[in-house]
């Protein structure tokens, strides 16, 4: 089963949306990883991520200019990354990325939607 974790935005000026939705929106720091900051909205993270720096974190191409489709990234976490590929393969779901496991642990894989958003499929990261 799919569970909603958290939703990445991908912003112009990490600074000023780091500003906004911690100062104007009062939303706290989860976790603070230099170019990727994890935000405490309660049941979802909303995590920001400057465009410019998209490709290195995910290793997918991304046009990062504010006219591309690709401005967030909705992750979904699961407990077989893995079997759920295939299961979404076998439904005709574009994959994008093969499932991989990064150095941290977590596996890791895309998908697109319709309109070509990423949506990432993971493992959790709880320990």
């Amino acid at each position: 089963m799919l569970k909603m974790r958290y939703l990445i935005l991908y912003v112009s000026n990490l600074e000023k949306s780091l500003t906004f939705y911690t100062e104007s929106l009062g939303f706290p720091v989860r976790g603070n990883h230099g170019t990727y900051v994890e935000l405490d909205t309660g049941h979802t993270i909303l995590a920001l991520i400057e465009r410019d720096n998209v490709q290195e974190l995910t290793g997918l191409t991304y046009n990062s200019t504010p006219e591309s489709s690709q401005t967030f990234e909705i992750g979904f976490v699961t407990e077989d990354v893995v079997a759920t590929i295939e299961a979404l393969r076998v439904k005709g779901v574009k994959i994008i990325k093969e499932p991989i496991t990064k150095p941290w642990g977590q596996t890791v894989a895309y998908v697109g939607d319709p309109d070509g958003h990423y949506i990432e499929i993971c493992s959790s990261m709880d320990s």
